[in-house]
């Protein structure tokens, strides 16, 4: 499969009213997209009608040459606000073996191969050490990489990540970012939600930018949508965010194309 993700002309919403829409775009498989834009322009409801979650308004998406309900299962995904609770006496070990419900079943034994899978899992975030440690006890950043592995361990096609990086100190963050790297070295295809530049370009080998409408409620539209050297630049940044307040890292972005 030579394409993950293809969208014609394509809305996504809930009760009828589109969030995003005029998305047209293929994702190569094996891509590492940094969709990036600013708060309500659309990002966690693209990554939702992608797992067929949201409502698909107009147009037409495929995910993975089929529709976002067949493609599930080889979806994986870690939310923005995780529902989990972290009362509940469970492990870290325990919590990732969930990522393998939607295979086998919740009654259905683990076995020999899915118990490699957890541990494999825990190795790639870098919690092996962790895995009978108590969820709840864990720190933030290692909640979040505990539920990035429950993601994993179903080996799935495409990952979409929403604003993983989110309150994270730096080295649960370099954790991250190595993983992206050696998922798209892998074959893999990533989408993952971020207001951070840098991780588009020290990651990522694509940009989607979303831009908010100009008025409240208006749905997001594409400001752009490339590699990080055709879609990641000054024009189009400031297009999407629309606001010469936000901090765009402008520095950033020119220097870093000027050394390549």
């Amino acid at each position: 499969m030579t394409t993950a993700l293809a969208l014609s002309d394509a809305a996504f919403g809930y009760a009828g009213k589109s969030r995003v829409e005029r998305l047209t775009l293929e994702i190569p498989a094996g891509a590492a997209v940094a969709l990036i834009g600013p708060n309500g322009s659309g990002k966690s409801t693209l990554l939702r009608g992608i797992l067929g979650l949201a409502e698909l308004t107009g147009g037409r998406v495929e995910v993975l040459g089929t529709s976002p309900e067949r493609a599930r299962r080889a979806v994986g995904s870690l939310p923005q606000a995780d529902t989990r609770d972290v009362s509940l006496p469970v492990t870290l070990r325990q919590v990732v073996t969930m990522g393998l419900y939607r295979s086998l079943g919740p009654v259905a034994p683990v076995g020999r191969s899915g118990r490699a899978a957890v541990a494999e899992a825990l190795e790639r975030v870098g919690l092996a050490a962790h895995a009978s440690h108590r969820f709840g006890e864990l720190s933030g950043g290692q909640q979040q990489r505990g539920i990035l592995a429950r993601a994993l361990v179903a080996d799935p096609e495409l990952l979409l990540l929403d604003e993983p990086f989110n309150g994270l100190d730096r080295e649960n963050r370099d954790v991250l970012l190595q993983l992206v790297r050696d998922l798209r070295a892998e074959g893999r295809t990533v989408l993952v939600s971020t207001h951070d530049l840098e991780i588009a370009q020290a990651a990522c080998s694509h940009v989607l930018l979303l831009a908010s409408g100009h008025t409240p409620g208006q749905p997001g539209h594409p400001a752009g949508f490339g590699t990080v050297d055709e879609a990641l630049t000054l024009a189009a940044v400031q297009h999407a965010f629309q606001d010469t307040t936000v901090e765009l890292d402008h520095h950033t972005v020119t220097t870093t194309r000027e050394t390549e």
